[in-house]
């Protein structure tokens, strides 16, 4: 544990943005199974809309430091070929 009150105060700081950092991640993930599954689903509209929303939190992931770019595209280009091939 920590003695010099800067380190404390920066534990809490760290752990915030750790559980911040989570909630991100993890809303993504819900996100992407919810655009998959609408893709098995056959309805255009609320995919069109799934994956808008799914490119929308993964730029606001990256603006805040959550995702590194290239991770956020990564993310974006697997769930377009997922959908594609699910199309097929």
């Amino acid at each position: 544990m920590a003695n010099i009150k800067s380190a404390k105060k920066r534990i809490l700081t760290a752990e915030a943005n750790r559980v911040r950092n989570v909630a991100v991640k993890s809303e993504i993930k819900t996100a992407i199974k919810k655009a998959l599954s609408l893709a098995e689903a056959k309805d255009k509209e609320a995919l069109n809309a799934a994956i808008s929303n799914v490119y929308k939190l993964c730029d606001q992931a990256v603006s805040k430091g959550v995702l590194h770019k290239n991770t956020a595209a990564r993310k974006k280009s697997r769930l377009v070929l997922a959908i594609k091939k699910i199309a097929e």
